[in-house]
């Protein structure tokens, strides 16, 4: 294997591993509703998971920029794979009879009310089912959306305004993803009511909305970097290869 194809391997290894990460975290921690009013002084209410999307959104823009739609597919749906596969051990745990001396030290709180801790960890892990369920659907038709506009975009501008097709395809993939997830995960497999998931879903969607602007100057580093780490000519015929291989 010659250097240019190890880096790029490499590459592709370590961007995927980033997106995969923080895409089962976002998973996990989305079970938890938090307020932006007490923590940012904003209106609304967010999920926790939105607070690292954006780095999945980000990692998606730059493989779609060095490896193409396909590239950002394969692991899109490898993704899909290993989340589904992290959900059913945890929802398999929920499962396993707790031990009594774990029932019993943890039978309080740390104010002496009574607590009763595995139900607390059914309560949480097993919210994520509905999320995981609403999480692959918006998942999937989102990152689908997001990779073909990336590429329409690229090839409408012949390569240029790298900040457009970031911003556009991020933009509109999740103005879809913002509301089918909380639409499945709560309202369908929850108990929220449709005014509730409005709400949320909103404040979500113009939340991700601001950190893909914010985000851009991290694009174009992230951008300066690889090519520098690759090699003006090498970039350059790896990015031509992203944008002739659109078809997957």
């Amino acid at each position: 294997m010659n250097n240019f194809a190890h880096k790029k391997q490499q590459l592709y290894l370590v961007l995927s591993g980033i997106f995969l990460v923080n895409a089962l975290l976002a998973e996990i921690i989305g079970v938890k509703i938090f307020s932006a009013d007490k923590l940012m002084g904003l209106p609304g209410n967010l999920t926790a998971g939105v607070l690292i999307w954006p780095v999945v959104f980000v990692t998606t823009d730059i493989i779609n920029e060095y490896f193409g739609k396909a590239g950002v597919l394969r692991i899109s749906y490898l993704t899909v794979v290993l989340i589904l596969f992290a959900f059913g051990v945890i929802y398999l745990t929920t499962k396993l009879p707790p031990a009594d001396f774990w029932l019993d030290v943890n039978k309080t709180d740390n104010l002496g009310r009574p607590f009763n801790i595995d139900f607390a960890y059914q309560s949480i892990f097993r919210q994520g089912l509905g999320i995981i369920t609403g999480s692959i659907v918006a998942f999937a038709v989102g990152q689908v959306l997001d990779a073909t506009i990336f590429t329409a975009l690229r090839q409408a501008t012949g390569g240029r305004y790298i900040w457009l097709r970031a911003t556009g395809s991020t933009l509109i993939s999740q103005l879809v993803d913002s509301f089918v997830v909380l639409y499945v995960a709560f309202y369908v497999f929850g108990n929220w009511s449709f005014d509730q998931v409005i709400s949320v879903a909103n404040t979500n969607y113009w939340y991700k909305f601001a950190a893909a602007i914010l985000l851009t100057p991290v694009l174009y580093l992230a951008h300066f970097l690889i090519d520098k780490y690759l090699g003006q000519e090498e970039t350059a015929e790896l990015q031509e290869e992203a944008v002739e291989n659109v078809s997957v």
